[in-house]
């Protein structure tokens, strides 16, 4: 199989069957300098055009690595400037297939001026339609802005390379000791990757996360019939307070999460889910994962970490451009302590109740295990714009635990009347009753029927308005 037909079989098996139309099919390179002229370069070494995913109109452009590897020049980015154009007038998504060298060093200042357009029209795009990139060769240099300025990245888990500088050129490093480059690194480390997977895999992924999201910000049709029970109540839920990526596949219609960013600061869980229907962003605090056999793998404490706060802030963004409600699950009783996150972690926080503060979408807070402290007020809580707060009958909502708080109240008292006074404490000061008889939380709840309850409240909230003071923009 040749390189050729490899960009446009990604194309053929992303989008519907024969649905896909080339646009500028005839375009090739002007320039003729360094040998350029006796090199023929169909379509300058980008596919583009359009097409349906689940009859949805999405744009695509797939980087074709037989022609000049894919490299960047010109009319190559002319292409992808002018499937944006489209993209904005329509309203529809744009799909960028990555599988280049980089850079087309023999066109040089004609290059790097045509990277900047795509990275105007990305600019331009964003928050308007939502913009995809996958990576399954090389997205080097320059080149790795374009994930970055787009909302999603997907990245083919063995050949694809993304970096600004190769690992190669790090001081002290190199590919075989720390391959910054791959998968691994880009989805774990740097966060930037939402999906790694085989080629056939992601762009299986794509088409389900297109089908979750709406064309563009104004665009209400990101709903489906939804077949599943409304009240199903799941007595396994009360068991999730650990790992809250099952909790929300459990409570999501037909049981289907789409998680993002997976594999980076796993202590925050990401991603969509469908309720009654309707697309809702889902952010919950995770102090376990569960394997596929149902045995704890990792645990994390029930804390607030810098890239936590930054990945789910960077989400919650996402879902307010696109008008899309957010949940949380809420189970956290500080923030992380240690020299490393200290230099972070009050920036990030800040970033994080920023987003849920700024966010006019509907917001649902559920309470389903700790709400300690200022890390619970950040996470999402009725201070900051919750819409509705629910909290588990067995929750705990306080400034700190009650033990902590009857020592430090009655400091230098016996161990006897600290331990009666913790149990006073905590009736009063940490129980989810005692927070609802002041109105922090609106209802309490057994934990088996969050499904119905979470419904019923984004359908109340369906028409929310939210005026804000008028400013350009905020700048947290």
């Amino acid at each position: 199989m040749s390189n050729s037909s490899q960009a446009s079989q990604r194309i053929a098996a992303l989008l519907d069957d024969n649905s896909f139309v080339e646009i500028g099919a005839m375009v090739t390179a002007r320039a003729t300098d360094f040998d350029l002229k006796q090199t023929e370069t169909p379509s300058d070494g980008v596919i583009t055009g359009y097409g349906v995913i689940d009859g949805n109109l999405v744009y695509v452009y797939s980087q074709d690595a037989s022609v000049l590897n894919g490299t960047v020049g010109e009319m190559h980015a002319k292409k992808i400037a002018n499937l944006y154009d489209l993209a904005l007038k329509t309203g529809a998504p744009v799909i960028g297939l990555i599988d280049s060298a980089g850079l087309r060093l023999q066109e040089a200042t004609d290059a790097l001026n045509a990277f900047g357009e795509i990275y105007m029209k990305q600019t331009l795009a964003s928050g308007v339609i939502p913009q995809i990139t996958a990576i399954f060769g090389t997205c080097g240099g320059g080149l790795a802005l374009f994930p970055t300025l787009t909302d999603f990245t997907f990245m083919e888990a063995k050949k694809a390379k993304l970096f600004v500088n190769s690992p190669n050129a790090l001081d002290g490093n190199y590919a075989e000791k720390n391959d910054t480059a791959a998968a691994d690194f880009q989805s774990a480390e740097a966060g930037i990757v939402d999906v790694v997977a085989e080629e056939a895999e992601v762009l299986s992924q794509i088409r389900t996360l297109v089908s979750l999201l709406p064309g563009n910000n104004e665009d209400d049709a990101s709903y489906v019939d939804c077949t599943d029970d409304l009240n199903r109540a799941s007595a396994e839920l009360a068991n999730c307070v650990g790992d809250t990526s099952v909790a929300l596949s459990i409570i999501a219609d037909d049981n289907m999460f789409f998680e993002t960013k997976a594999a980076y600061a796993k202590e925050m869980v990401t991603g969509f889910i469908k309720l009654n229907g309707v697309t809702v962003g889902a952010v919950a605090n995770r102090c376990e994962v569960v394997d596929e056999e149902g045995k704890v793998a990792e645990k994390f404490d029930a804390v607030l970490t810098a890239k936590g706060a930054e990945k789910a802030a960077d989400f919650i963004n996402f879902c307010d451009a696109f008008s899309i409600p957010v949940l949380s699950l809420t189970n956290v009783k500080g923030f992380e302590a240690t020299m490393c996150s200290e230099k972070k972690i009050a920036k990030a926080v800040a970033k994080l109740t920023y987003a849920f503060a700024n966010a006019t979408v509907p917001k649902v807070n559920v309470i389903i295990g700790q709400a300690m402290g200022s890390a619970y007020v950040a996470m999402n809580s009725k201070a900051i714009g919750a819409d509705l707060t629910i909290a588990w009958d067995g929750a705990q909502i306080g400034a700190m635990d009650a033990k902590t708080a009857a020592q430090i109240i009655y400091d230098g008292q016996g161990a006897d009347v600290i331990a009666e006074k913790a149990k006073e404490y905590e009736k009063a000061q940490t129980s989810a009753a005692g927070a609802a008889k002041r109105g922090y939380v609106d209802q309490i709840i057994d934990a088996a029927d969050t499904r119905k309850y979470v419904i019923g409240a984004f359908e109340m909230l369906f028409t929310k308005r939210d005026d804000r003071p008028a400013k350009k923009h905020g700048t947290v």
